[in-house]
């Protein structure tokens, strides 16, 4: 569970969950399961408890932790991981997995950092052998009592003499139900990934971002009711080409930094901040802001929500850039990035052409991916570094086919361009085969 919420994984399958065990109101044997339950916020879908359990007691432990349970399907009766029935009623239950995922979605939204529980019922062919298994459980219980079993001993040792008393019918079954377990979570998963998507869908698009859909939610009740949300503010200095003209510096390079810059509070930080770099050619504009770019992260570490306030690179003008064409001509390698104007860009492509200047592009986003490509500029570019989205603008704007499916990433040496290309793996795959 925890591994599952740190990579922002909603659903989770296992066989069945651990519990309060027989007699642990004197020995305080209660299994971890049910605490990171109680304080971890993810679907955990399992054949629900087994029988060497204490099923009532564990039922009233998840209750006091917060969590909610449910069964999978029409019945509210809670099951015995081998068995269909443990003779426990769960507080609810999902008819299906479109309720399931509904479930799920409005536990998210409400922001509950507890767990839940999906209890799915063992397949009716399967549970056929279910009382035998009871049957043996119960005998390979009352074993582990006369040897004094205790802890972490007792489960392997139960399971173990139950598929010898059973002859293997108790493996088979548990593979079955491991099995649909899998199946019906995968199932909810998908539910719960489309509904998602059409409730982000639903948000006006200057609210949405690039990232993930799963991590949507929050700013869906941000957005709505405008309270105030708990975080940690951390500032940093960036911009595609202040960070590799920053690198280049502290490497003893001594390279041309061509930018602008507003006349506000964050203009002075910048150029304190960047005080070892040369940044002559830094134009500082007055009456404009300091390109400044709001990123919210979630705990997982994803993209959320970005905000970019970007309107002073349209000043970097092919005009101002002209007044340092000696520099251009004379570089070992122009580094650009899409924040810039096409004009400018097509300028500096231009310079670098008449020269034999080679010219790395990097993209920033796919809305600004396309700008080399929108006229002949692309040609004059040596290298490229666009992701996946990006190198699909590309694709798109030269008219050329963008891959569906499973994609394949290699890079290839186009005359004097180096690229990433994307192949549709599947297609790839059947004509090497």
């Amino acid at each position: 569970m925890i591994a599952a919420h740190k990579a922002g994984i909603s659903v989770f399958v296992t066989g069945g969950i651990g519990g309060v065990h027989r007699d642990g109101a004197k020995t305080m044997d209660i299994s971890a399961d049910l605490m990171e339950l109680g304080r971890t916020p993810v679907a955990v879908v399992s054949a629900g408890v087994k029988s060497i359990l204490d099923i009532g007691c564990t039922l009233e432990f998840l209750e006091t932790q917060g969590v909610c349970v449910a069964t999978f399907g029409e019945s509210k009766d809670f099951p015995a991981f081998f068995t269909r029935r443990s003779g426990f009623i769960s507080p609810y239950n999902v008819a299906d997995v479109q309720e399931a995922a509904e479930l799920i979605a409005s536990a998210s939204w409400l922001g509950l950092q507890s767990g839940l529980l999906v209890a799915v019922p063992i397949p009716e062919e399967h549970a056929a052998h279910g009382e035998e298994i009871e049957e043996a459980i119960q005998a390979a219980v009352a074993e582990a009592s006369a040897m004094s079993l205790q802890g972490k001993d007792v489960t392997p040792f139960i399971l173990q003499r139950v598929n010898e008393l059973t002859q293997g019918r108790s493996l088979q079954a548990n593979i079955a139900l491991m099995k649909n377990n899998a199946k019906i979570g995968s199932q909810i998963a998908c539910a719960l990934s489309k509904l998602q998507r059409t409730k982000r869908a639903a948000l006006p698009s200057s609210c949405l971002s690039n990232g993930p859909h799963s991590v949507w939610n929050s700013f869906y009740f941000l957005l709505q009711f405008g309270q105030t949300n708990p975080g940690s503010v951390f500032q940093s200095f960036g911009g595609v080409g202040r960070n590799i003209a920053d690198c280049l510096s502290r490497l003893g390079e001594v390279p041309l930094f061509i930018s602008a810059i507003g006349s506000d509070f964050h203009s002075d930080a910048v150029l304190s901040y960047c005080a070892h770099m040369n940044t002559s050619a830094v134009a500082r504009i007055q009456e404009q802001r300091t390109a400044t770019y709001c990123a919210v992260i979630t705990e997982t570490g994803e993209l959320s929500l970005g905000l970019g306030d970007m309107d002073i690179h349209q000043k970097i003008t092919d005009q101002y850039v002209s007044q340092f064409e000696e520099n251009l001509s004379s570089a070992q390698l122009l580094v650009l990035d899409g924040n810039i104007p096409v004009p400018t860009i097509d300028y500096i492509c231009s310079v670098a052409r008449k020269r034999a200047v080679p010219v790395w592009f990097e993209p920033t986003d796919s809305d600004k991916a396309c700008k080399p490509f929108l006229s002949e500029s692309w040609k004059t570019l040596t290298y490229t570094s666009p992701n996946l989205m990006e190198l699909c603008t590309m694709n798109r704007t030269l008219g050329l086919p963008t891959p569906k499916g499973v994609y394949l990433l290699t890079t290839v040496h186009l005359g004097v361009l180096t690229v990433p290309i994307c192949i549709d793996a599947s297609s790839w795959l059947q004509s090497r085969h």
